[in-house]
């Protein structure tokens, strides 16, 4: 569902093959890494806590507007994936 909308919305399918590999992956950039990093840790916080290097990074890319922005997009896919996960869509 959500590959089909990025690449109606321009994105490359080399980079959504690659997408699961982030880390390792030259296709991203400094910025983009930094939102993955982001989502990733808000995403698992059950599990890892959001370490200070997470969240200068994070901050060090994005304006605290646009922090905030990415955080409640993050924050909404989550709540949406547990709506599903839990109503067994």
């Amino acid at each position: 569902m959500h590959n089909d909308e990025a690449r109606r919305d321009g994105e490359q399918q080399s980079r959504l093959d690659v997408l699961s590999a982030w880390r390792e992956a030259s296709e991203f950039s400094a910025r983009e890494r930094s939102a993955l990093g982001w989502a990733e840790v808000l995403t698992d916080i059950a599990h890892k806590p959001v370490s200070d290097q997470v969240y200068r990074e994070v901050s060090g890319n994005f304006t605290d507007v646009e922090l905030v922005s990415l955080t409640a997009v993050i924050l909404q896919i989550n709540s949406w994936n547990r709506m599903a996960i839990g109503f067994r869509f």
